[in-house]
């Protein structure tokens, strides 16, 4: 009772401000202000097979499922936000747009064959370094909504690899395709929903497909953000 008493004062010297465009925020667990949140370029992926990030793997990999929950763009602010949880220690912006992805997902017609999560992982010098994997990070607030279980250990980065930001998509393949290997002991025979935070040429998110497939799992894919550049 105290606290809520005390929560105007200490909101006035303490104030919550949206992550986007610095507004206040009336309640400490908000992220973003109403205006901000409505303007996230949600691209309805999870309603329907066929979407541009299924259509990546098509006769590459067989995937089941796939689908990105937002498009990654500037002006939205989601490049904001996706800096601030990788490269700025902002842990409850991944885990709140883990949830985000959730609620979408449980619209989706085909969430309910998935078993468990399994985040694309970083190479373990990579995520000491960082503090954190952010694709698990994902993965545990998408976990919070469909109560489904996330295996962080699922998949294993053997190697490290140079950053893919301005690289094509044959460099990157490249790059990643002999780099993860997937425990048997854990996926077989299990449909398991692999989380990564952007796909753009799908080459990583394609490598632990395959490594995946190749331990006896079935896979789908979920993205929190989708790019073409």
């Amino acid at each position: 009772m105290l606290i809520r008493l005390l929560s105007p004062v200490i909101h006035l010297f303490y104030p919550h401000c949206c992550e986007i465009c610095g507004k206040d925020l009336p309640a400490a667990d908000d992220l973003l202000c109403l205006r901000c949140h409505d303007t996230l370029p949600v691209t309805q992926f999870h309603r329907y097979e066929g979407n541009p990030v299924a259509n990546i793997f098509r006769g590459r990999v067989q995937i089941k499922h796939a689908m990105a929950a937002y498009y990654y763009s500037q002006s939205s602010g989601m490049q904001h936000l996706v800096h601030s949880f990788k490269y700025r220690q902002r842990k409850d912006i991944a885990l709140w747009l883990g949830r985000q992805i959730g609620y979408m997902l449980q619209e989706s017609p085909w969430i309910s064959e998935i078993d468990m999560l399994a985040p694309v992982p970083l190479f373990p010098s990579k995520e000491r370094s960082r503090g954190y994997n952010q694709a698990t990070l994902l993965a545990n607030g998408i976990a919070h909504i469909i109560k489904k279980p996330v295996l962080s250990k699922a998949l294993t980065r053997l190697q490290f690899t140079r950053t893919q930001t301005r690289q094509g998509r044959t460099d990157r393949w490249q790059n990643v395709a002999t780099v993860f290997s997937a425990d048997p002991r854990v996926v077989t025979g299990r449909h398991i929903l692999l989380t990564d935070d952007v796909i753009t040429t799908g080459a990583t998110t394609e490598a632990c497909s395959q490594a995946l497939l190749d331990a006896g799992a079935s896979v789908s894919v979920c993205s929190l953000a989708y790019t073409t550049r």
